[in-house]
């Protein structure tokens, strides 16, 4: 996938790159950061570097993890990270959305912008049908952004979430193309909307 530049009404996000390794270091030495989320803990400069300097770049070009930096404006601070993870599932590419915030500019309705973006961004041009939201029980915080950009919450995955020594429970939602008035790149067929072979009533004969 070719990095790409997102702007919404106070936000630019752009994929992450080696000017912005001051930023995430400072960022993720947040504990509810790392307490909630994928990053490593504790959090050291080289986790910075190479995230800024080979995940991001790798994950672009692979197609397999598409990282914006979320900043305040164009050359404003820092204030999110949003990242659609590809995954092939059964031979097709499933679609899931993370995010953290920055301590300092939580509460303002930036991260939900940044995730709504992105989400429209996913839809439209890498054609996903489905963006999935998971998250550890208990981070209601990351919950209230997904339900606030649209998510529906689906349910309870029992120990999906590995961490170094445990594995967790986390919740699930998705964000479907239609949810945003999005006409979806492969029509989708909810349960119900096809006659089941067993609903069919057999031909009768004729006496």
């Amino acid at each position: 996938m070719e990095p790409t530049t997102l702007n919404t009404a106070r936000l630019e996000l752009r994929p992450f790159g080696p000017a912005d390794e001051d930023e995430v270091y400072a960022a993720c030495q947040d504990p509810d950061i790392q307490r909630w989320t994928m990053v490593p803990s504790p959090y050291a400069r080289e986790h910075a570097r190479g995230f800024v300097g080979e995940l991001v770049p790798g994950g672009w070009r692979e197609d397999t993890a598409c990282s914006f930096a979320v900043r305040l404006g164009p050359g404003g601070p820092l204030v999110a990270a949003v990242g659609v993870h590809v995954h092939e599932v059964f031979g097709t590419k499933a679609y899931e959305i993370g995010f953290w915030a920055v301590k300092e500019h939580r509460g303002q309705g930036f991260m939900t912008e940044a995730v709504s973006a992105v989400a429209r961004w996913a839809f439209t041009e890498l054609g996903a049908a489905r963006l999935e939201w998971r998250a550890e029980v208990g981070n209601t915080a990351s919950r209230a952004v997904a339900e606030k950009a649209g998510f529906r919450m689906e349910g309870l995955l029992r120990a999906s979430l590995h961490r170094a020594d445990s594995v967790h429970d986390s919740w699930v939602g998705a964000l479907l193309p239609g949810d945003l008035g999005i006409t979806p790149a492969v029509p989708y067929l909810p349960s119900g909307s096809r006659t089941s072979p067993l609903s069919v009533e057999p031909p009768r004969l004729q006496p």
